[in-house]
């Protein structure tokens, strides 16, 4: 089990001799996260923190070939951070060595690649959990191990998963005593530290053909059948404006950043946001402008077209029912008018008989009367 304490002296510290700097160490060039590491971060965040302001913390397995990681497993871990004291943790060790004894036991070709966390930002232990799981790596291993944030949020619309690989950078403007000792009595006042921190990382969601079956089966309880297939492409279209849209308030947050002096400017981020700028099409031109009014308007005619045959067909086929069910039921009732009809007949009939019966006799007892008289 292992405490953090109030200092990171992983995260800066003076660099020997012999150190390498971040242009020797070897390169993470993307990170491929499987189904089954989601699932399992996903199940863990549910069992452990859902509900709180906590994180989940596992390690994951996997392999490397080139600078290429796949996390094909992952297990979780033990773990709690003080909320008042962020240098303040805790993490079983002892625990992660026993479970990754037993996974060697069943995989033995699956080694740890790194650790995830569910976030949904880097937080000051990060270093100290890095450093941590590193003890665990195999030696001789080249490719460094990754740290990546599962974002276990269901309103999340982009992908789920951000990847990081550490950096030392050598700051060589550092104030204080430690760095006038190590100055090497220069009369700047400044020294030499080298600082750990985290470097964005590629990360893909890929999955194998078994792992594919196993997730078109878990999606097939999820789908739901009574929705067309022009809402699922409309709810994805929507999903992909808001992804873009929350990558473009994040570029516009980083540059303010770097234009207010908090932030270091990068000459990588720089160049990739103007190819971004270059890309996009230039929509003032007057040709252009008139092509896409008249895709608009054929468009729209098509959906108004598409809606007045639906109404028409929709009134048709009430018509048609109206019509069935008026033959069923009217071949009763004239059935039920007949017999009707049927049974006054007989009862006037009856009633004349009775009727003629009764003049009868009236017309005899006058002629009786006559007679008499």
């Amino acid at each position: 089990m292992t405490m953090g304490a109030a200092t990171d002296n992983s995260a800066t510290t003076t660099p020997p001799p012999h150190l390498p700097t971040s242009s020797t160490q070897p390169d993470v060039i993307d990170v491929t996260i499987h189904p089954l590491v989601l699932l399992s971060a996903a199940d863990h965040y549910h069992r452990v923190a859902r509900g709180t302001r906590k994180r989940a913390v596992g390690v994951l397995l996997g392999s490397a070939s080139r600078g290429r990681i796949d996390a094909t497993n992952s297990f979780a871990v033990p773990f709690e951070e003080d909320s008042k004291n962020a240098s303040v943790f805790y993490l079983d060790h002892n625990y992660l060595e026993n479970m990754l004894a037993m996974f060697r036991k069943v995989h033995a070709k699956e080694r740890v690649v790194g650790f995830y966390s569910t976030g949904p930002q880097i937080r000051p232990n990060d270093l100290r959990i890095y450093e941590l799981v590193k003890r665990v790596v195999p030696p001789g291993t080249i490719t460094p191990p990754v740290f990546v944030i599962i974002d276990v949020r269901p309103d999340r619309e982009s992908i789920p998963t951000t990847a990081y690989r550490v950096v030392e950078e050598v700051d060589s403007n550092v104030p204080g005593e430690k760095s006038s000792s190590n100055s090497s009595g220069s009369g700047s006042g400044g020294g030499a530290e080298v600082r750990k921190s985290f470097a964005h990382v590629p990360s893909l969601i890929g999955a194998m053909e078994a792992e594919e079956v196993g997730v078109e089966h878990l999606l097939r309880d999820i789908n739901d059948p009574t929705v067309s297939t022009v809402a699922n492409l409309v709810k994805a279209k929507l999903s992909g404006l808001s992804t873009l849209t929350e990558k473009l308030v994040e570029m516009k947050d980083y540059l303010t950043l770097v234009a207010e002096g908090k932030m270091k400017p990068n000459s990588e981020i720089i160049a990739n946001m103007q190819a971004i700028v270059n890309l996009l099409p230039n929509l003032n031109v007057d040709e252009l402008v008139r092509s896409m009014l008249v895709k608009n308007n054929d468009m729209y005619m098509v959906i108004y077209l598409s809606s007045l045959i639906r109404c028409v067909i929709a009134m048709h086929d009430l018509v048609v029912n109206k019509i069935a069910y008026n033959d069923e039921v009217g071949d009763g009732l004239q059935e039920k008018v007949k017999e009707k009809k049927v049974a006054m007949k007989g009862s006037g009939g009856e009633s004349g008989e009775e009727k003629k019966e009764d003049e009868g006799d009236s017309k005899k007892v006058g002629a009786a009367e006559k007679k008499s008289s």
